[in-house]
């Protein structure tokens, strides 16, 4: 086994300690990946919050970081020591049902292997997330960085820019197409930032007047009040495609009424139960769907898009002993827009006794 610093769960409270932590000896097929940036997620404090690594199971979140590979299996070909990278929230699939051949790997049937929190398909040990020195991945699961990026911003592409670049692209928006985001947070900066990269007339749709000036410094065109009735009557049928990175569970009503006929409402921002009602859909044949991550392709395709165009995060770095810090200040959205933890500061600590 490999031996690494990073920060766990304490089994006493929600807060995280720094800890040694092992990693598996490199399978013909892996990497060894130094860990230099890792974004802070929602997920993150969603998964710290329900106490993942109560039941036995340690719990290290992170699964969107960039880094240099540092040692790499017999069977890899594609990388070398040296290399950046970047690791998105997949790091296994069955590659062999229909979504796996299809590119879709965040759609595997037997269920992706998740970054953190879920099962290694070989021995069944459960996988440790970013927030570490090191980590060990299976090479066809890692992305090369694109050169021009620069690798904190960049990290958090691997999940917030992943959500959003795969319905835009599903979508078909290019120039022409009119889209909002609902919701100008960790997903919806990213989702401007690329709607607009493609050509799209975009607009911002917030609760908080306050956010006019940042959607137009984002390059977004227009910007709708979703508190204020007239606004949102005046927006009603305006757009082509709307993209929800809203976090709080909310009535789809309001912004189902401002999609175009024929139009889709992409609802991301918050997973769980919606209640929608029919008319809602029928008035103009309008379209609910939603995404989640994106396969290896998608993402390939994702960071080229973003390098060419010169797309990268809104971040605060904060070394990585901040970390719960991080964590608090995102439960009260004390962020504009995604925190990246330097876990450069794990270096003083992998030589001593860990506290």
């Amino acid at each position: 086994m490999r031996s690494t610093v990073g920060w766990q769960v304490d089994d006493s409270s929600s807060a995280l300690r720094r800890t040694r932590l092992e990693r598996r000896d490199l399978r013909p097929d892996d990497l060894a990946i130094r860990v230099d940036y890792c974004g802070v997620c929602h997920t993150d404090v969603h998964a710290v919050s329900v106490r993942s690594g109560e039941a036995g199971r340690p719990l290290v979140p992170g699964h969107e970081f960039t880094g240099v590979v540092t040692g790499a299996g017999p069977a890899v070909t594609r990388f070398t020591v040296g290399d950046p990278v970047a690791v998105g929230n997949i790091v296994d699939s069955c590659g062999e049902c229909a979504m796996c051949l299809a590119g879709q790997e965040n759609f595997c049937h037997a269920f992706p292997t998740l970054t953190y929190g879920g099962l290694d398909r070989h021995d069944g040990s459960t996988t440790l997330g970013g927030y570490s020195r090191e980590y060990v991945v299976r090479d066809r699961f890692a992305h090369s960085l694109p050169a021009g990026l620069d690798p904190a911003a960049a990290a958090p592409l691997l999940c917030a820019g992943i959500t959003v670049w795969e319905p835009l692209h599903a979508l078909g928006v290019g120039r022409g197409t009119r889209v909002a985001v609902a919701g100008l947070g960790g997903l919806g900066h990213l989702a401007v930032k690329i709607a607009v990269a493609l050509g799209a007339d975009t607009s911002v749709i917030s609760r908080s007047p306050g956010k006019r000036d940042d959607a137009r410094r984002l390059g977004a065109h227009g910007f709708v009040v979703s508190t204020d009735p007239e606004q949102m009557a005046d927006a009603r049928d305006r757009f082509d495609v709307v993209i929800d990175t809203i976090s709080a569970p909310h009535d789809l009503g309001p912004y189902l009424r401002l999609v175009a006929m024929d139009g889709t409402l992409s609802h991301l921002g918050h997973l769980g139960p919606i209640t929608v009602e029919t008319t809602d859909l029928l008035v103009g044949r309008k379209k609910l769907s939603s995404a989640g991550s994106g396969g290896r392709l998608a993402t390939a395709a994702m960071l080229d898009f973003c390098a060419q165009h010169g797309i990268t995060a809104d971040i605060e770095v904060l070394p990585s002993t901040q970390v719960n810090e991080a964590l608090d200040r995102l439960r009260r959205n004390d962020i504009r827009y995604r925190f990246v933890l330097d876990m450069s500061d794990l270096d003083f600590a992998a030589s001593s006794r860990t506290s």
